[in-house]
């Protein structure tokens, strides 16, 4: 079995402003979140939207939780609310979340994807038609397909996108799911996407 491409794709794109970041993760996704979000600052000049598969029938503390570990506010999105930079979101449980155009949220209980309410494909499609090449996606840990089609949008749109090495992950399914569906312009592991979200802002 080959090994994944660990390096940048090369390939001509047009330029980029990065104005928001969508992550999704499933299992072991908590762990993994716990190490990546918090090397974001204070002052981070755009959203970052976080869906993490829980079950749809239980409330959410996700943004409890986080709010203990990150020095910014986090918020579990609401239905029609603007994004607002410096903020993190997270889906609730049993909607799917998108962005709209006008950069507000929606949220819809259509059809499960992938098993999944919410779904990373649905987040991730949204944001490549809202951000178009200005959205960077990350798709972390989990044990499913969802999100591979979602990073694909994401690259059709010419955004960037990660996937986590699937070396690195808990459960390697889904960023596995993801290379071989679409190569991300970037495979790599949690300490190095700590190092990549610090240089977002002036890309």
């Amino acid at each position: 079995m080959s090994q994944p491409n660990t390096q940048p794709r090369q390939k001509p794109r047009q330029r980029r402003h990065i104005q928001a970041l969508v992550i999704g993760a499933s299992a072991g996704g908590i762990d993994a979140l716990l190490r990546l979000l918090p090397g974001l600052h204070p002052g981070f000049r755009f959203p970052v939207v976080v869906v993490l598969h829980v079950p749809e029938d239980r409330d959410s503390r996700l943004a409890e939780v986080f709010q203990q570990h990150l020095p910014m506010p986090v918020l579990q999105a609401q239905d029609k609310e603007m994004l607002q930079p410096g903020r993190v979101y997270f889906a609730p449980p049993g909607y799917h979340l998108s962005i709209e155009r006008d950069r507000s949220f929606s949220l819809s209980q259509e059809d499960p994807v992938h098993f999944s309410r919410p779904s990373i494909d649905v987040l991730m499609a949204s944001a490549a038609d809202a951000y178009g090449a200005d959205i960077c996606a990350i798709l972390l840990t989990g044990a499913s397909q969802d999100g591979a089609a979602g990073l694909a949008s994401i690259t059709d749109s010419g955004g960037l996108t990660i996937a986590q090495d699937p070396q690195d992950a808990e459960i390697s399914t889904m960023p596995a799911a993801a290379i071989r569906l679409r190569q991300p312009e970037m495979i790599l592991p949690l300490r190095e996407m700590n190092a990549l979200l610090a240089k977002l802002e002036t890309m």
